[in-house]
């Protein structure tokens, strides 16, 4: 759970079969498909590709993809750099990647904020199904919580000429010109769980408003009183979402909200953890703790024991969380669980609406699911 090395990017084409692809193999099959390097004699020569160009402009792939085929959405001047530069660095799009397009399996491309948790991968499932049923085949990336790794998926998707995206913001996202020139260039978009621009695009999301509520409220109901939110940055709006529905059965119950116990930082097992460890030090310390998710939920857990306090008798807990560990943890975890993998089914029906011609702009919501088990209850348990 701490960690979030770089995994590889799993192109599935047949059910049940993945074959996993290192991210810079992913950016030479973009560039693969755009140019191809050839031999002069026995010596390789490099031959500039469309991310050169775009690199060398400072501007993305999509950008100099839509200049050089003189699309009415980029400005005469862009598209003067562009061809000059293509011409300048010997640029010569491959008459053999294009025809190879035309035979290419239909492309649904993913991108995600990390796929080493379980709900990422569950969601991911689900979309698989999906695609798979309909015909179309997943390329999966995974931004590490990095806008610059999203953007550079974002890209080589443009790239690989996939037929929509599904995407999760990353942590790091606050500018959304990457996705708005997606819509420019009228690839179909749908965003779940950390969503963005939903007035242009569909999203789903769940009800974490309602369910921090009511998570808050079992946890008042059974003895807590000094309830704390570890969250993530506010700028998300899952983040929005869950912290207002604790705020709200705080409010409803009389509660005085003390914003030292409002916590928001980086999504982050190390940085979870110590933000647990300075709350529960200090001399007025929570009873109670709401996590965002299962990074800081196990993190605000492994606090606890680390500290030498029960659960829940000390410190009551309840995560966002639908990770297979929450059941067999020690106590048992009380959750918020997510129907992950029907979010995931979702999105892709309502991507493969948009691809087959909808413009419609919908908004789904998948409900959460409170789990009592042995971490929340002070003066109840509950099976």
């Amino acid at each position: 759970m701490a960690g979030s090395e770089k995994n590889n990017v799993n192109v599935c084409r047949k059910p049940r079969k993945t074959i996993s692809l290192p991210p810079d193999k992913v950016n030479e099959l973009a560039n693969k498909l755009s140019n191809t390097p050839h031999a002069m004699n026995t010596r390789k020569q490099h031959r500039a590709s469309l991310k050169d160009i775009a690199a060398r402009l400072g501007v993305s792939i999509a950008t100099v993809s839509r200049a050089l085929r003189n699309s009415p959405e980029i400005g005469q001047e862009m598209k003067e750099r562009v061809k000059a530069l293509a011409k300048q660095m010997n640029y010569r799009p491959n008459p053999f990647a294009q025809s190879l397009r035309l035979e290419a399996p239909k492309m649904i491309g993913v991108v995600v904020p990390n796929l080493v948790t379980h709900y990422y991968a569950a969601v991911l499932d689900g979309i698989e199904e999906e695609a798979r049923r309909a015909g179309y085949s997943v390329i999966s990336a995974n931004s590490h919580e990095s806008v610059a790794d999203e953007q550079e998926a974002i890209d080589n998707f443009v790239s690989l000429h996939v037929e929509g995206i599904i995407a999760c913001l990353s942590q790091e996202t606050t500018d959304y010109s990457h996705f708005e020139e997606i819509s420019q260039m009228g690839i179909p978009l749908v965003f779940f769980g950390r969503t963005c621009l939903t007035d242009r695009f569909s999203s789903v999301t769940a009800n974490g408003d309602e369910a921090a509520q009511q998570a808050t409220q079992h946890l008042i109901d059974t003895g807590s009183r000094r309830i704390a939110f570890l969250g993530g940055p506010n700028h998300l709006d899952m983040v929005r979402r869950r912290k207002h529905g604790y705020l709200e059965a705080l409010r409803e119950n009389r509660i005085p909200i003390d914003r030292e116990l409002v916590v928001a930082g980086r999504i982050d097992y190390d940085e979870a953890k110590e933000a647990t460890v300075r709350l529960l030090s200090g001399s007025n310390r929570p009873d109670a703790i709401l996590a965002f998710n299962d990074i800081i939920t196990f993190a605000a857990f492994t606090a606890i024991k680390q500290l030498g306090l029960r659960i829940p008798d000390d410190v009551a807990l309840i995560g966002f969380t639908d990770d297979l560990h929450a059941q067999y943890v020690t106590p048992r975890m009380s959750a918020i669980a997510d129907q992950s993998r029907l979010m995931g089914i979702t999105a892709c029906e309502l991507l493969l609406k948009n691809i087959a011609g909808d413009d419609t702009v919908y908004r789904k919501i998948v409900p959460q699911q409170l789990i009592i088990r042995d971490t929340s209850a002070k003066m109840v348990k509950k099976e």
